[in-house]
């Protein structure tokens, strides 16, 4: 066992909230995360919240709602909305904000990948999801440095109580994903005001804590970035609202794939 398998969540000195670029860049090279609170006005949330509640409930009346069994039990009280892109510009925005964008740049570098950029929403007395890596599809041993970026946007306040993300400190200097048994290793929830983002590095232990709640939900969208050379877990391609990527600014471009460097090319050219 390393020493810093040994240690507990409580012997690991834990960032703050921090809205210094650098330092954000900082905590998520030596803790796996960062957290930056106030990255969302209350006018620009309040759209987004509304935007992704709008898309959730038309999934439901509509029957396509998709349920995320997080304990892989009968837990059905967790929604997924997944292509969010498509269903509003203002995600669009989330994908491109520029202080989200900077960070995942000073992580993985660029250009970069939008693997996906789907919504979570979990419900009253909603279970916890299974404990992983967000790279667990790159073959062991892996990279020196993590080949992913996930942005969490908190639409709700992410509390202890109402199924927060949870991590292990640290988990990220391991350098692999967790074992079985380490399923039910100690965690920490990273709670954060509604409005804040959450950056994690791709090598971090994490899972979605229990909704311990009565009546509230708790809205999360994750916004999924890699190193150009990973396939993406969305076919834009084929889901993609045409509207998207007619209006696209070079970045999105790129984070798309339809403007690429040395993969994806067409006739040898960037098809874009």
């Amino acid at each position: 066992m390393s020493a810093l398998e040994a240690r507990g969540p409580e012997e690991l000195k834990l960032p703050g909230p921090t809205r210094d670029a650098a330092q954000a860049a900082k905590d998520i090279e030596t803790s796996g995360f960062c957290i930056i609170p106030n990255v969302l006005p209350a006018d620009r949330l309040e759209r987004v919240c509304e935007a992704l509640y709008r898309a959730a409930g038309e999934d439901r009346a509509r029957g396509r709602e998709q349920k995320f069994r997080l304990d892989y039990a009968h837990d059905d009280t967790n929604q997924r909305v997944w292509n969010v892109l498509s269903r509003d510009p203002v995600f669009a925005d989330l994908v491109e904000d520029p202080l989200a964008l900077a960070l995942v740049k000073s992580t993985i570098g660029w250009p970069a990948l939008l693997g996906n950029i789907s919504a979570n929403i979990t419900g009253p007395g909603g279970g916890e999801m299974v404990l992983h890596a967000d790279q667990i599809f790159v073959p062991e041993p892996w990279p020196a440095n993590p080949q992913g970026v996930n942005v969490a946007w908190c639409i709700d306040d992410f509390t202890e109580e109402n199924g927060a993300t949870r991590i292990v400190p640290g988990s990220h200097r391991l350098n692999r994903k967790p074992t079985p048994d380490e399923a039910a290793k100690d965690s920490v929830a990273l709670e954060a005001a509604a409005g804040s983002i959450i950056v994690m590095e791709s090598r971090v232990w994490h899972k979605t804590g229990n909704n311990r709640t009565q009546a509230q939900r708790r809205a999360g969208i994750f916004a999924w970035y890699t190193r150009p050379i990973y396939r993406q877990q969305e076919n834009w391609f084929l889901s993609l609202n045409p509207a998207v990527r007619q209006f696209a600014s070079d970045e999105m471009l790129v984070l798309l794939g339809y403007r690429t460097e040395g993969l994806g090319l067409v006739n040898g050219k960037s098809p874009a």
